[in-house]
């Protein structure tokens, strides 16, 4: 607890330096971890402006920068639009609920570690594994991406020398300190900001009538040839399906927005940095996906033959709806720019995808789901064993040097995606969960140190559309001729889930979490402990400076 008025009394700058010196002692003393805990703990090393940008750094893929091409071509502007609002909203509440209970009682296990602790031991595994199988691939894939990017300007080197090169740089880069390693992605996601701030200007100044030729298009495209484009069959059934393959493809291109928890349990300020990230999801949603695509369906009809073929395109530049609607107005020196840009972009991305696949292994770990080598960290708090186990899936990113493995490992890419949006769903279940154990001990809302906007309500009309989206995500599979691959692919994900549960359950005879009994305390005390340190601080050095400056 902070000191009261009378516990100093006029001190002389010197004894105001002695005590600042005696605290900040006595904190190195007590905070100094054991040899055993140097070897198996985290440091919170992340600062507020590291969370911030990890979270816009997540934010930010290239599901918009290029899948938001394939979604205007299948359901038009008017639909891209809603669908984007409609699940940047879900994203942003189930952002919300994690925050709510990680500032409650803050956990350096990531989602699995609150599954766990508030639900079953079997939804924490399911939920971990899930969610480190998923970023081990989506590592491969990024990896890729950086090759087919430089392809752009030659493609006369093959791609694995790109993988083994820029795979080299990111497993470097993870073995960084994690005050390092933040200052690296923050300053990656400030060129992601830069990006794609300038590309949705662009587009909004040749709208204007700022291109080359002068024209000023506004929404004529909504008009002609319309907002909402009929997909897979004609009238209004059609416009339905393209409504509905926007709603699935801005699921799948929010996935990665809620990573940014994974940071919690290494940021040094959790009551402050978590807010302040979450808080600013909304803004960033409403620039960067809304009013992206605003100027994408005022500068672009879906209807435009190089938007069509763009689509056919893999990463490059040559695959961005923003490089059509740059070509479209006859501006020609700015693809290849944008083009050095997303290899950042990737580079940004399999970084990340690094990251988070090793915090989510150390996670298990220290919930004995999984190998306990995974807790040993090195001396700066990075789980190196962790680090080097999800490294080693760089390797699959090999298999596309090959066509015929290429398409394999499609199919693996697609399940990835489905399992994300799983995992939003456990989200979704761990927080319900969470919410009925404070009620049944007796903790109610305005307890809480932090609460989202609209919660507990909000979870329910989310968790609605969460089902509804993963239920129906296969729906091209049964349109005209039935599809298996398709099936394959988007269902079972879901059946390995169930899989995972269900096997735990058996080997572990793991039992559900009551709500009476669940732990709603280990965390809590060391977390306020910490506070009321740095408020001591605070008021002691504010102290200091009124003795010198005589106040």
């Amino acid at each position: 607890m902070a000191p009261k008025e009378n516990d100093i009394t006029s001190p002389s700058p010197r004894d105001c330096q002695s005590s600042i010196q005696m605290a900040l002692e006595s904190d190195t003393i007590k905070m100094e971890p054991s040899e055993d805990q140097t070897q198996t703990e985290l440091k919170r090393g992340f600062k507020n402006r590291h969370v911030n940008m990890f979270a816009i750094a997540g934010s930010i893929g290239t599901g918009l920068i290029i899948g938001s091409g394939s979604a205007l071509a299948s359901g038009g502007p008017g639909s891209i639009l809603i669908a984007y609002c409609i699940m940047g909203a879900c994203v942003y509440t189930v952002m919300t609920a994690f925050a709510e209970m990680a500032i409650f009682a803050p956990m350096n296990k990531g989602f699995s570690g609150y599954a766990t602790r508030f639900v079953d031991p079997a939804l924490g595994f399911a939920t971990g594994w899930n969610y480190f199988f998923k970023y081990c691939v989506l590592l491969a894939n990024n990896l890729t991406a950086t090759g087919l990017i430089i392809r752009y300007w030659r493609d006369d080197i093959n791609v694995g020398v790109w993988i083994a090169v820029f795979g080299a740089v990111v497993v470097a880069l993870n073995f960084l300190p994690v005050e390092k390693f933040g200052e690296t992605e923050f300053i990656m996601a400030i060129v992601k900001i830069i990006v794609l701030v300038g590309l949705i200007l662009c587009c909004l100044i040749i709208s204007l009538g700022g291109s080359p030729s002068g024209e000023r298009i506004g929404f004529r495209y909504w008009n002609e040839p319309g907002a909402f484009a009929p997909y897979l069959a004609e009238g209004s059934l059609g416009r339905f399906v393209g409504f509905w393959s926007c709603i699935v493809q801005a699921a799948f291109m929010f996935m990665g927005c809620e990573v940014v928890g994974i940071t919690y349990g290494e940021a040094k300020n959790p009551c402050r940095a978590i807010p302040r990230a979450v808080q600013q999801t909304i803004l960033r949603i409403a620039i960067f996906y809304i009013g992206g695509v605003i100027v994408l369906g005022m500068t672009v009809p879906y209807t435009n033959e190089l938007l069509l073929s763009a689509n056919k395109e893999k990463t490059s530049a040559a695959a961005s709806p923003f490089v059509v609607a740059l070509k479209l107005a006859q501006v020609e020196t700015l693809p290849s720019i944008v083009n050095a840009c997303f290899l950042m972009f990737t580079i940004s991305f399999a970084n990340s995808d690094i990251y988070i696949a090793s915090r989510t292994l150390y996670g298990l770990a220290r919930d004995h789901q999984a190998p306990g080598i995974f807790t040993k960290t090195n001396k700066h708090g990075v789980p190196i064993y962790a680090v080097m186990a999800s490294s080693a899936f760089c390797c699959l990113a090999f298999l596309n040097v090959s066509a015929s493995s290429g398409k394999v490992f499609g199919y693996f890419v697609s399940l990835s995606t489905v399992l994300g949006l799983v995992n939003w769903l456990n989200i979704i279940i761990t927080y319900l969960a969470f919410q009925k154990g404070i009620k049944a001990q007796g903790i109610t809302r305005a307890d809480l140190p932090w609460r989202g906007p609209l919660q507990p309500y909000a979870i329910y009309v989310t968790l609605l559309i969460t089902c509804l989206v993963i239920i129906f995500s296969g729906y091209t599979a049964f349109i005209g001729v039935f599809k298996a691959d398709k099936f394959i692919t988007s269902y079972l994900g879901i059946v390995l889930y169930l899989v995972n549960i269900l096997v735990f359950k058996v080997w572990k005879r793991s039992k559900r979490v009551r709500s009476t009994e669940m732990d709603l305390v280990s965390g809590r005390r060391i977390y306020e402990e910490e506070e009321e340190e740095e408020v001591t601080k605070a008021t002691i050095s504010q102290r200091l400076g009124s003795a010198l400056w005589g106040r």
